[in-house]
């Protein structure tokens, strides 16, 4: 049964090792110069590591808050977000996951899932098993480093986020939302030209800004009319980075180079 307006969570498709569509030699992340290279000994053990894929459709629950996680994903490809939920359906989005970005570490390391992560379109997840965790920290420091620094990076994230909501206007929140998710976009290579379609609602937004959807609605058509922004069905496209910087006060992403496992 949906709440607050959300629709109920779609079917999962889950590939198993034997159906594996793409190893870890031919990742097409691997190619990106965004992303830190492995060293051979490396791809070896993630390659090991790997179980398999998983496919879901959009509004597809990948993780659930408060379940008990025997694994760690990899967003290969699409776009998913981390949200937790209050008792009666309300839902506040913490983050934007895009390909290269690790999910269900808390549930490896603390037990359970403390957030959920939805689908918000098509994607497919590496699947690893965490059982394999240890022997990663133990035998690929780099390796262990890396999903530190993703760690830490989600922890920026939230602090930036969290900077936003409790100090930004509204206007100066979208801003830096979609803007903050263009730049990460366009850093490991999903724009076309400078073209990205964003592929989410006004009720996302809403979410991820603590606002009302109406309240939402006028905000984003103050971005609009200045020409930051325009909106489709079901997506946002962003046509002035720059004035969105501006506008957000925010300086723009400052990493260059970063690891994804």
């Amino acid at each position: 049964m949906a709440l607050f307006g959300y629709p109920p969570p779609a079917r999962v498709t889950i590939l198993t090792s034997s159906a594996r569509r793409v190893p870890c030699e031919a990742c097409p992340l691997r190619t990106n110069p965004y992303f830190r290279a492995f060293t051979p000994d490396e791809l070896k053990f993630v390659s090991g590591f790997k179980r398999g894929e998983l496919a879901a459709e959009p509004g597809s629950m990948i993780l659930s808050e408060g379940a008990h996680s025997a694994q760690l994903f990899t967003l290969l490809s699409g776009w998913a977000f981390r949200y937790k939920t209050l008792e009666d359906g309300r839902r506040q989005i913490l983050n934007y996951l895009l390909p290269g970005d690790l999910a269900g570490l808390q549930g490896s390391v603390i037990g359970e899932m403390q957030h959920s992560v939805e689908a918000l379109s098509p994607v497919v997840f590496c699947v690893f098993e965490r059982d394999n965790l240890q022997s990663l920290f133990r035998n690929h420091p780099g390796l262990a480093f890396d999903i530190t620094w993703l760690a830490s990076r989600e922890e920026r994230m939230l602090d930036e986020t969290l900077l936003s909501v409790g100090r930004r206007s509204a206007v100066e929140r979208a801003a830096y939302l979609l803007v903050f998710i263009y730049q990460r976009a366009a850093r490991i290579g999903l724009t076309v030209g400078q073209r990205l379609l964003i592929p989410i609602t006004q009720q996302h937004v809403a979410d991820t800004l603590g606002l009302s959807i109406v309240h939402t609605n006028k905000t984003l058509r103050k971005l609009a009319e200045r020409n930051l922004i325009k909106w489709h069905d079901r997506s946002c496209e962003v046509l002035d980075e720059t004035g969105l910087l501006e506008l957000s006060g925010w300086t723009g992403l400052e990493e260059e180079r970063r690891p994804f496992v």
